[in-house]
């Protein structure tokens, strides 16, 4: 069975005796998304909802990893930008676009190619 976590993102496959029975318990603190219950049988990862989630908000989400590598709170990312932590909030949650001139100040920052924003 391959089982995925929303949040936190957590994928798991489990094989074996009473998997219902511990899909059932991580359930109770967890929402768990059951992608199949026959290991035969694969889904393209494009087809998931997951994959869906994240090419929604693929700026978001790849700006919030970078400010993540470079150690960066998004207070810290504001302040060298000189915005309020909001606006980056809007901007990683997708709530908010990127302009061209912010992207590539952001870019520059993080030190990422301005294109992987846009």
């Amino acid at each position: 069975m391959l089982a995925l976590v929303k949040k936190p993102r957590i994928e798991i496959s489990l094989q074996g005796e009473q998997v219902d029975e511990l899909i059932e318990w991580i359930n109770k603190k967890f929402e768990v998304s059951i992608l199949t219950s026959d290991m035969s049988e694969s889904i393209a990862i494009e087809e998931t909802d997951f994959w869906k989630e994240m090419q929604s908000n693929r700026i978001g989400n790849l700006l919030s990893a970078a400010r993540l590598k470079a150690n960066l709170s998004q207070s810290q990312l504001a302040d060298k930008l000189g915005v309020r932590q909001n606006m980056i909030s809007d901007y990683e949650r997708g709530k908010r676009r990127l302009s061209p001139a912010m992207a590539k100040r952001i870019a520059e920052i993080l030190h990422l190619k301005v294109e992987r924003l846009s």
